[in-house]
């Protein structure tokens, strides 16, 4: 989809990591093959749903089960008729940029061209010793990595050389994709750097929001597009997303209570493992739910009326609601996505419409 061809509309969908955390209520911990039928699950609801896309994020620790994204996106692919499957993101410093477009060029093939990869660093490092790279290199390893990615998606037979992986004299990638090309979107947690990368290279962004006013990352939106045109892209032709943390439920009250708990336990577990000095707390999270802040928490009017600004803020073409940042029971992360296709959508899609 782009804005020079489909002016008013815009894709939502559900962004997830698979987290296995503590049940805050029981202290049960949900085991990571139940995560993962699970996941199945809920793409398969999302695609009923009528929701535009499902991205699951790469992570290696024991309380997220997605670790092989591609797989899971896999698994629902054959199960999904219209829904795009995506990574959010692909830590694609420390992976094979090689194996990473089979993978998705494999889902391509099975979902008969609803793939999609979004290509980041990761907001966590763990990846990085498990396959053996040193965080000396987190910057020359991902531009390198994407050089090549980009390479292999423009072109069967591959020449390629790099500082940090064999070389590849003029050989076949297979299989290709559906879809030519493959999309590839740039993941950013706010660096101007990536913004400017993105729109240099002509490829759309995707921008995770997860804390202060997203308003603010207007001048980030800026650069990008202002990249795109010293590079000859057509700004107005470009995709940009974000992804933030929230919940729907029958009720803004509801909704806020059922998310409130888990995301604060999941966030202060973060919060010591980065040094953060304030715990998270209700009041805290009361001022991210409000209109201008991160958290997309509500019942459907309200969270339809915080895309609705998102999009006149920032331009938005695609928005992923990330459900959940801590354990919840199923059927309520069932419910929300119903809620959020059925109800959230139509109301941003309508009003969208009305221009």
């Amino acid at each position: 989809m782009t804005l020079n061809n489909k002016q008013h509309q815009m894709e939502i969908g559900i962004s997830t990591f698979l987290e296995t955390t503590p049940d805050p209520v029981t202290g049960k911990i949900m085991s990571h093959a139940e995560r993962l039928r699970n996941a199945v699950e809920e793409i398969v609801l999302a695609d009923q749903v009528g929701l535009d896309v499902y991205g699951i994020g790469e992570h290696h620790r024991a309380d997220y089960a997605g670790s092989a994204p591609a797989i899971v996106l896999a698994a629902a692919a054959a199960m999904t008729k219209h829904i795009r499957l995506t990574s959010a993101v692909s830590v694609l410093s420390s992976d094979d940029p090689v194996r990473v477009y089979q993978s998705f060029a494999t889902i391509d093939g099975i979902s008969n061209g609803r793939a999609e990869i979004m290509a980041g660093r990761g907001s966590f490092i763990e990846s990085f010793p498990l396959f053996g790279y040193s965080l000396d290199d987190y910057d020359e390893l991902f531009e390198e990595k994407l050089e090549l990615l980009l390479k292999i998606r423009a072109s069967e037979k591959v020449s390629w050389s790099g500082g940090h992986r064999p070389a590849i004299p003029n050989l076949p990638v297979y299989p290709r994709a559906v879809q030519d090309p493959l999309p590839v979107w740039i993941a950013s947690g706010g660096n101007p750097e990536s913004a400017i990368r993105a729109g240099m290279l002509g490829l759309p962004i995707a921008f995770a929001i997860i804390g202060g006013m997203p308003e603010r990352f207007a001048p980030l939106v800026n650069l990008y597009k202002e990249a795109a045109a010293r590079a000859g892209h057509n700004p107005d032709t470009l995709q940009i997303a974000t992804h933030s943390h929230g919940f729907i439920g029958e009720t803004t009250e509801q909704a806020a209570d059922l998310f409130f708990r888990p995301t604060m336990e999941q966030m202060n577990v973060i919060g010591r493992e980065r040094g953060w000095n304030q715990p998270y707390t209700r009041a805290t999270y009361d001022d991210a739910r409000s209109l201008r802040g991160a958290l997309y928490v509500g019942d459907a009017e309200y969270v339809a009326e915080k895309i609705l600004l998102l999009r006149k803020n920032l331009g938005v073409t695609r928005f992923f609601l990330h459900i959940n940042v801590g354990t919840m029971p199923h059927s309520d992360i069932l419910r929300a996505i119903e809620l959020l296709g059925t109800k959230v959508a139509p109301m941003v899609r309508s009003e969208l419409a009305r221009g």
